[in-house]
Formats: C-alpha cells, structure tokens, sequence
C-alpha cells in the first residue's frame, strides 16, 4: 500500500490525499487552498481530474470547503463516497444559494465497512466542528492505514466510544491544525460554551444574537439550549433553518419547541418560507418577544429595520467564528454597527480541531508504526512520539 501526499502537508486546509495498490487507487478528500474562496485552481492531478479514470473512489471525510472544494470538477466515472447527512447539509447550502451540485455519491455509515477494489475501508464517525464528520481505516488485507480527517473531543460526539473502536495501525495519517497556534492551548468544551452564554446573557436585559456557521451544528444547538434555559425563543433565518432540516433528528429544526424562522427580505425568501409557514415570525412579531436570533454581517440591513421598531440598546451578541474573519470590510462593519446601538460583543468559540491532549490519545490508542501529519504547519511535531514521521511526502510504501 502506498501512501502519496498530493496536497495538504505543511499547510492547513487544501487536502488531497491519494492511497494506493497495484490494482486501486482512492483519494482521501479534494479540498481547496483556504486563500482559493475567491478563485479555484484545479490542480492537473491525471486520473483525477482529467485525462481519464485512474482513481476508483474518493472517499470524503467531511463537508468544509477545504476537503470537498473541489467535488464538481472530480471526473463524472469516479465515485464519490460521503455521509449521508453530510450530504444533505451540502445539499441543503447548495439550493439556498441557488448552485448546483455537479457530482452523486455513493452513501457509507458509521462502522459499516465497505469495499474498493483491493481496499476495505471502515468509516469512524468523530467529533468536528462539521456535522457528520469521519475518519477512515483502510486496509488492504496486509496493512493498516487510518486516516483522521479534522477530529477533536470537545463536542457532543463521544471520544472514549471512537477511540474503543479505533484499531492499532502500520500508518497514521494524522492533522495537527492546533499545533500551528503560538500557545498550545486545551479546549473548551460545547457544553461548557452553553453556560458561558448562560452567565453572560442574565447580564443583559435587550435582545441576544448568535453569529456562528449554520454548518457548526454543535454550536448552533448550544445557542437552542441556551435560548431554551433562558426563556427565549430561538429564531433561525432561512438559511440555518434548512440546515437543521436537513439533518432533522437531534437538531432544533423548524417546528421544534421554541424554534421560529424568519425571513431577511426577497421574493425568494418569501417562497421559501411558506415551507415553515406553521413556525415562521415576521419582524413584528420579533419585537415583541425575548429572543436569541441567529445572524451573519450579510443581514445588517434587515436589522436595521428591525431596530426602527425594536430597540437594541443593552443587548449581546454572542460572536462564535474564526476570529480572523473580523478583518474583513463587511464583518467590521456589522460589528461596529451592532456597538453603535448598545449591543455588546462577546466572543464564544471554541475549537473544530485537536488539542495536544486528545492527539496524545488517539496515538497511544493506535500505536502507530509511521505518522503522515497533514493539515498543519508543524509537523515536526510529531518526532516526539519515537516512531517515523514523514515530513516531506515522496510517496511512502508500507
């Protein structure tokens, strides 16, 4: 088995990862360069993207643009393996923003094995900032690779349960994303967030705000229950609300208690929110109740005029995103007009990635005989741990 990093060492995000036999070849993930959100190179990987069928699979780990980017330029004859529920949340994003989805995927579950060609691959489904997130052990009968993915432990799915099901591996292809930080720090962990907001939000006796990705589920149900425990409703603009439908079990999807969805302006809108005409509010409504409102900088001017008729003075916006999202034009501009009507900015993160702590884990549970670190810009890291780590991909036979 040979193990061949295309793109994604000694950087974060951008990962394309190839593993192969004689007879089988698959990719781990085809992902964009974070700075590509703009424009898209597609690199000229043959087999791939173009010059024929060479790869009898990729094999997708999780929905963010970094491991999937590059999906809808992946040749039509290669199939495409993904979450389910993975797949309807990208679908989901799709149709609100009226883009197509160029690819079909073949569907693969939590621990049900499945073949391609030489290889059996056994899906592991593990904590992440995206919802539906995996990492895969592949085998080819001789050898042992696991591939993580992006993972953490610091959400609402169970480490000690993944790593029980975790096998001892030849191969560990491992991120590092937190690794690259100044300060190694611990994270936070979801629920801890809950009473955070909890604490900060009795402070405040105006309207509360949650700007976070309605593709961070975790975070969006920590705003639910925090909506919940503090007696307001939690209203869920068109975008976050088909997401949580999409999912629809263990998520505050439309027409959960204490669930509203309201629509931003457009006749667009106005189609879409007939779908949840037994749960939707409108902005008279709003402002006549105590509420937690999911938000992002593109709604400035529907809140400005829903503060011509609800006051915003002593209210708190609950900031949960990469805080380098805060250099922007358009994130500035929101922020600093939500402190211009009295709305205080807390911020309320924590991290999609592994700490040192859980990385310490995974590797003593899979004792691995080489580590491929990706997805960081510090891989050197990895020399502590007293086994061969590859720094520089030449390709690597097991």
């Amino acid at each position: 088995m040979v193990i061949d990093i295309l793109r994604g060492q000694n950087q974060i995000g951008g990962s394309i990862i190839a593993v192969s036999t004689d007879n089988t070849k698959i990719m781990l993930d085809v992902g964009i360069n974070l700075d590509e959100s703009e424009k898209v190179e597609i690199p000229q990987i043959k087999g791939l993207f173009c010059d024929g069928q060479l790869y009898d699979a990729v094999i997708i780990s999780h929905y963010h643009s970094d491991h999937i980017g590059l999906l809808n330029y992946v040749l039509r004859d290669v199939p495409i393996y993904m979450g389910k529920q993975a797949y309807e949340i990208v679908k989901a994003s799709n149709s609100y923003i009226g883009k197509s989805i160029e690819f079909s995927h073949l569907e693969y579950g939590d621990g049900v094995s499945f073949q391609v060609g030489e290889l059996l691959i056994t899906p592991y489904k593990c904590d992440h900032s995206a919802f539906d997130s995996y990492m895969f052990a592949i085998s080819d009968g001789y050898k042992t690779v696991l591939y993580t993915g992006d993972f953490r432990a610091n959400g609402r799915n169970d480490y000690e349960l993944l790593l029980s099901k975790l096998p001892k591996v030849d191969a560990l292809i491992v991120e590092g994303t937190m690794l690259s930080r100044e300060t190694f720090q611990h994270n936070i962990y979801e629920e801890s967030l809950e009473d955070i907001a909890i604490g900060a939000i009795k402070k405040y006796n105006g309207p509360a705000f949650l700007m976070a990705s309605a593709m961070n589920v975790d975070r969006i149900i920590t705003g639910y229950n925090v909506a919940r425990k503090t007696g307001r409703l939690f209203l869920e603009d068109l975008y976050t609300a088909g997401i949580m439908d999409a999912i629809g079990k263990d998520v505050p999807a439309p027409g959960t208690e204490g669930v509203k969805v309201f629509m931003t302006g457009g006749d667009k809108q106005y189609e879409l929110l007939k779908k949840y005409a037994h749960c939707k509010i409108g902005k008279k409504g709003i402002a006549h109740t105590d509420f937690l409102m999911c938000i992002r900088p593109s709604m400035i001017h529907y809140l400005k005029r829903l503060n011509e008729i609800y006051p915003f003075e002593d209210g708190i916006l609950f900031y949960s995103m990469w805080k380098g999202y805060q250099e922007r034009e358009d994130m500035k501009e929101f922020l600093d007009y939500m402190k211009s009507k009295g709305v205080s900015v807390h911020t309320l993160h924590t991290s999609g990635h592994a700490d040192i702590e859980t990385i310490n884990r995974l590797l003593d549970k899979v004792k691995p005989k080489m580590i491929v670190p990706v997805h960081t810009e510090n891989p050197e890291w990895y020399l502590r741990y007293g086994v061969p780590v590859l720094l520089k991909d030449t390709g690597v036979v097991l």
